[in-house]
């Protein structure tokens, strides 16, 4: 089972019930996954605070779903997941976050317990390829189980932000920051992501591509209707379909290009078996991808030539729109290098000691910090 992809059709949330229940029908049942007394962590794409319909989070119809599904077999579902660096991970900010994303209703009706608890330990991974521990937090390292709930959704800095990328929610708070620093290369970060997945070894990946997100993903990016729900044993598996569905080539997925690296299956779509639809049928024409996202294969080479005072001209830079800015300091506080100050009522970004990881732009609650793509970067990939 570990390189099938199960895919069932979700039109709206209001189905989202239905059509897991169909899902976990193809799977064999969620007693497959799980037996009775056990604690799973119910892992959501829970990034910012968010509204359900901006796409941003982990829809509450879909956790509810999978919460009740857990719950009817006798296990006990424990929502978790810390927000990113940007944002205080306290029982007061996971509270509010829960609140205005319509979990703590959702949570409430289908017997979920949500966590409060923000304690981590460090914990040793000496199987990794790159990180040999990790910092990971209470909930999810106390947990019998785990079920990674992601989003299909873009992502500025690594194209793709779904099943494989959605394990960095168990990092706890600003210790994100400290990776995004040392890891500013996203071939490099892609493998630690991979390396983070094979730690957490989610029983079970269910992606909410009901609504996804297009464009400037993973926050401020456009919902965008999908219609579809997705489940695999493999978290990997289920990216190289979600990336297929958008149409996100291969050489611009650096989870994927990471895994053939590595030798590690599925990396390509010719080694995924689907079930419930066939690859045609899934495809979104004309899905928009992210400024970074978009160019042909020769730009990192090119970046990686070109002379340091062209930089801004190769490379897709955070601007602050001044007008928009409110000062709250988010940006600043999910910069893993100090880039950027608080000038009066607005942000202002060091270019020169910008390391483009694009964690300002995800974190913005405001929308006030967009991606300008330079001009040679343009040329090179549209061209």
């Amino acid at each position: 089972m570990d390189h099938v992809v199960y895919v069932v059709r979700c039109s709206d949330y209001g189905q989202a019930a239905a059509r897991l229940g169909e899902l976990f029908g193809m799977l064999g049942g969620v007693t497959q996954f799980v037996r009775p007394g056990e604690r799973i962590v119910l892992k959501a794409n829970l990034v910012r605070p968010a509204r359900p319909e901006s796409a941003v989070i982990t829809h509450p119809a879909v956790v509810a779903g999978v919460g009740r599904a857990v719950r009817a077999a006798g296990a006990i579902p424990v929502l978790a997941d810390s927000p990113g660096g940007g944002y205080p991970y306290n029982e007061q900010a996971l509270d509010a976050l829960y609140r205005l994303s319509g979990l703590h209703a959702a949570a409430a009706e289908a017997g979920i317990v949500l966590n409060r608890d923000t304690t981590w330990q460090t914990v040793p991974f000496p199987a990794g390829h790159l990180i040999k521990r990790f910092e990971i937090t209470t909930p999810v390292r106390a947990a019998d189980g785990v079920f990674n709930l992601c989003k299909l959704k873009t992502h500025v800095f690594m194209g793709l932000s779904g099943a494989v990328k959605n394990s960095f929610g168990v990092i706890p708070g600003l210790a994100k920051a400290g990776y995004h620093a040392r890891l500013h290369d996203p071939r490099h970060f892609a493998n630690m992501l991979l390396d983070l997945d094979a730690f957490l070894a989610p029983r079970l990946t269910i992606m909410d591509a009901v609504i996804g997100m297009e464009g400037e993903g993973p926050s401020a990016g456009t919902p965008r209707g999908i219609g579809l729900l997705l489940a695999s044993t493999s978290a990997l598996a289920v990216d190289v379909v979600a990336s297929e569905i958008v149409g996100l080539r291969r050489e611009r997925n650096p989870v994927l290009m990471a895994a053939e690296h590595r030798g590690l299956q599925p990396s390509r779509i010719e080694h995924v078996t689907l079930v419930g639809a066939t690859l045609d049928d899934l495809r979104v024409p004309g899905f928009k991808l992210p400024a970074t996202a978009r160019g042909g294969a020769g730009v990192s080479r090119w970046q990686e030539k070109l002379m340091p005072m062209l930089r801004r001209a190769v490379t897709v830079r955070p601007t602050v729109i001044e007008a928009v800015c409110v000062g709250c300091g988010a940006c600043a506080d999910a910069c893993p290098v100090g880039a950027i100050t608080l000038n009066g009522a607005s942000a202002v970004i060091d270019e020169r000691a910008c390391i483009r990881c694009y964690c300002c732009h995800e974190m913005c609650p405001e929308t006030a910090i967009v991606l300008q793509e330079g001009w040679l970067y343009r040329w090179v990939s549209r061209g």
